[in-house]
């Protein structure tokens, strides 16, 4: 799994013109499901985003935790985020889950975070979305679980 994650100080999704979620401060979840990927992977994905210290405290230094800073979570599925652009001029999406499985472990991740933080706002799987956010910092961190 691959997080693009932004610390924000608002962020929401629209389609259609409706918006479907929005947040105050907290994080921007763009989330992409590879291939293979596991609830295993979701798991530990969470789990280091629940707990990374990018927050600022008093000083202003980033020593908070999401639930330290009393931040929210906005998450918004992207496969794109798998994109291969080595060869030719279209990036090829072969490493991204398929469909069907890419939304079964979206939602166990958003199921994860609900369970922690109680609420977390949401895109719509597979829609046209226009996401709009206030970037905080700005700070934007990429989480890949091949990497954790």
């Amino acid at each position: 799994m691959r997080a693009h994650v932004q610390r924000v100080r608002s962020a929401s999704v629209e389609i259609a013109g409706e918006t479907v979620g929005s947040i105050g401060r907290g994080y921007l979840v763009l989330l992409g499901v590879g291939a293979g990927d596991t609830e295993a992977a979701a798991d530990k994905l969470w789990s280091k985003l629940r707990d990374l210290r990018i927050n600022e405290d008093d000083e202003g230094k980033t020593n908070r935790s999401l639930a330290e800073a009393a931040g929210e979570v906005l998450v918004v599925s992207q496969f794109t985020l798998y994109a291969d652009c080595r060869r030719g001029r279209r990036p090829s999406f072969t490493a991204a889950a398929p469909p069907a499985e890419a939304e079964r472990l979206y939602e166990h991740f958003v199921s994860l975070v609900r369970a922690d933080l109680g609420t977390v706002e949401t895109g719509r799987f597979g829609a046209n979305m226009q996401v709009s956010l206030v970037n905080d910092g700005p700070f934007t961190v990429l989480l890949d679980t091949a990497e954790l």
